[in-house]
């Protein structure tokens, strides 16, 4: 037994008998989770048992209050301090230098212009408390002035001397900061775009029924959604370990046998991270009533638990009061996506650069498919400026890939300049500029560079997928629907996809989503300390990979958990406003998940070739179980150009006897695939 287990023994626990198993283990997560010492806990109890009468005695129901007890008053300790130091830069914020200059952090040198010519300008603002700003003494809000200037000399950075940056002398661009097989080598560009697209686009999502009713999820449906997903993976588990009905049974029933019991991973509190002591079983109705029962997996070797993750474990609960597991079933993997040798060959010819094959099918002088993906933010925190994804159509224009993948968001509705509604577009960019919208700025920004490249690379395949932040989407749930492409004025070259969407790009088979899966998973996990020395991207993935979903945690990151959006009022980003009563803090998006469609987010019957997860975290390109994991990561990042992925698909082998044989061939598209993370 350890100090600390003697110790707390001796605190809390009576004098002729130690405390219980399940309460001892409740402390030691309080001392692990707080890092203090068992006096200070001791004197914590003390102040509660107080608070909460004198007929308080320590069991594990009033542990648990306890715990929970604790971690309010620290959220209410850190929300003062947050509330305070917000306050503290409000009131020492420097004077915004440069009050006609949208270039506020000075990185944008000399793109920005200096001279007054704000009539030929059109500012898409719908606040009339900024409007009748224009009127008023000129004051500290800078950046709210509708007057750019004419380009001006180089100057210092926020007034400190710090020589600034414009985007086209970025340091790094077009370096490349990671490669996957990079034995694979990367292809001269083509001199010309070919006749025809090489590609050809098949959904393997049910694009129709992403056009549901938002804001009308029912509660019986959502229940009977989740309740289903476990009955599926108990019928997986059984099909795949040989299992009887008798072998499963109710992990909340009181039993000394061991059981297996398939249920879905959840917390015991509404509040806080998951960890070990928090830990609880969710069962389907069908096999346990739904109820939840705590889960100890101390047992346990080596875990990696997240709220809604499907498990199935074998154990037994002797008291009726938590199942202790004793081994973690394998979840089997779904197959590996496979053509037949006809459909491959078939695949091939489409690359082939003439046209014309060999007689034996042989890919002679045919160019490997070439994939760009990239994901917003397009645009710095700080101000709406697209010059990274012109960069982006630029380098397109240059290599001439054979697709170009755009995931959202394009206008983020988290972005300072959108929530304010302050920023600029030309009058001549705009029929009727008194009635314009967001969908015009996106026309500006965003599709009129995809039309300048669909006119010079005519053969290129553009795939668009919005985001749940983007301004522009009228279906703001998760699963999200698409836009027609008429609506923003894209090319016949683009096609937009669903959030998420699993589509055929000729033989392989592409997962994408726009929601940032990765970083939930980084935030809600509860790891095992052996787990804890596998990389960390390698195990995110594999448990999107093993439950089969774009989306597998449930309930996704709370709103509350990200950072706030600070803002005035009447919409304008922070530091705008005139005094500390005119600021609101703003809820991000979040996930926007709408339970009773969460079906519509998991993977059909097979195991995608690329799985495109774009996320905040670092960008990065891995094989986990045959996927070939991507995450380009953003094309903007706060206060600079991020990066985009870039990906050469040599054509597929085939033997004689398999195309003899018409053979169904795996598409092993990680060994014939090169990955390259380039800087924008």
């Amino acid at each position: 037994m350890d100090n600390t287990t003697v110790e707390l023994n001796e605190l809390f626990g009576s004098p002729n008998a130690a405390l219980p198993q399940d309460v001892l283990l409740e402390l030691q997560s309080l001392l692990r989770l707080h890092s203090i010492s068992p006096q200070e806990l001791f004197y914590k109890w003390e102040s509660y048992s107080i608070k909460m009468g004198p007929d308080t005695t320590l069991t594990l129901k009033t542990a648990r209050d306890f715990k929970k007890d604790i971690q309010d008053t620290l959220e209410r300790e850190n929300r003062a301090k947050a509330a305070h130091g917000r306050s503290d830069r409000r009131t020492v914020a420097p004077a915004r230098a440069g009050a006609g200059n949208a270039d506020v952090f000075g990185v944008l040198d000399g793109m920005v212009p200096s001279t007054p010519h704000g009539a030929s300008r059109t500012q898409v603002n719908g606040s009339a408390a900024k409007r009748k700003s224009t009127f008023d003494t000129p004051s500290a809000k800078a950046t709210k002035s509708a007057m750019q200037d004419s380009p001006k000399t180089p100057h210092t950075a926020n007034g400190v001397g710090a020589a600034a940056t414009s985007f086209a002398d970025r340091p790094k661009a077009g370096q490349i900061m990671e490669t996957l097989n990079a034995q694979i080598p990367l292809p001269e560009p083509p001199t010309e775009s070919p006749a025809e697209p090489r590609v050809k686009l098949k959904a393997n999502t049910e694009l129709a029924k992403f056009g549901y009713k938002t804001m009308a999820m029912k509660l019986s449906e959502a229940s009977e959604i989740l309740d289903d997903r476990i009955d599926e993976f108990l019928q997986i588990v059984q099909e795949h370990h040989n299992l009887d009905d008798s072998a499963f049974g109710n992990p909340a029933g009181q039993s000394t046998n061991d059981i297996i019991a398939v249920g879905r991973i959840a917390s015991d509190s509404s509040e806080g991270k998951l960890n070990a002591a928090s830990l609880v079983l969710e069962t389907s109705r069908r096999t346990g009533a739904g109820l939840r029962v705590p889960l100890q997996a101390d047992k346990l070797p080596n875990y990696s638990f997240f709220p809604g993750q499907i498990v199935a474990v074998r154990g037994s609960n002797p008291a009726g009061s938590f199942f202790t597991a004793k081994e973690l079933l394998e979840i089997p993997l779904l197959g590996p996506a496979a053509s037949t040798a006809a459909e491959l060959d078939l695949a091939n010819g489409r690359l082939a650069s003439t046209g014309d094959m060999d007689i034996d099918g042989s890919e002679t002088e045919t160019r490997p498919l070439g994939i760009m993906v990239a994901s917003g933010p397009y645009t710095p925190g700080h101000v709406l400026d697209f010059a990274a994804f012109h960069a982006l159509m630029e380098t397109a224009l240059e290599s001439r890939p054979d697709v170009l993948v755009l995931s959202g968001p394009f206008l983020d509705i988290e972005h300072p300049s959108v929530v304010n509604g302050d920023f600029e577009i030309p009058d001549n960019a705009i029929p009727n500029p008194d009635k314009a919208t967001l969908k015009d700025v996106f026309r500006y920004h965003i599709s009129r560079p995809i039309n300048q490249l669909a006119a010079q690379h005519p053969s290129i395949t553009i795939i668009i997928q919005l985001s749940v932040r983007d301004a522009i989407a009228k279906h703001v749930s998760f699963p999200q629907d698409r836009v027609k492409r008429q609506e923003l004025s894209l090319p016949r070259q683009a096609t937009i996809v669903t959030n998420p969407v699993t589509i055929s790009i000729n033989e392989m088979v592409v997962g994408i989503t726009s929601l940032d899966i990765l970083d939930m998973l980084r935030r809600e996990e509860c790891v095992s300390e052996k787990a804890k020395m596998t990389n960390a991207m390698v195990r995110w993935g594999t448990n999107i990979i093993s439950q089969r979903s774009f989306l597998p945690v449930f309930p996704p990151t709370p709103r509350e958990a990200y950072p706030k959006i600070d803002a005035d009022r009447d919409g304008a980003a922070a530091g705008q406003g005139e005094g500390d009563d005119d600021k609101v803090d703003l809820l991000p998006v979040g996930a926007m998940l709408d339970t009773s469609y969460l079906k519509l987010a998991e993977w059909l019957n097979v195991r995608p070739d690329v799985l495109i997860t774009p996320s905040a975290l670092t960008p990065f390109a891995k094989v986990i179980n045959s996927v070939l994991v991507l995450n380009p990561g953003t094309l903007s990042k706060k206060r600079g150009p991020g990066t985009f992925a870039r990906m050469t698909v040599l054509p597929a082998t085939i033997t004689d006897e398999e195309r003899e044989r018409n053979d169904i061939v795996p598409h092993n598209l990680f060994e014939r695939s090169r990955v390259d993370i380039v800087h924008v």
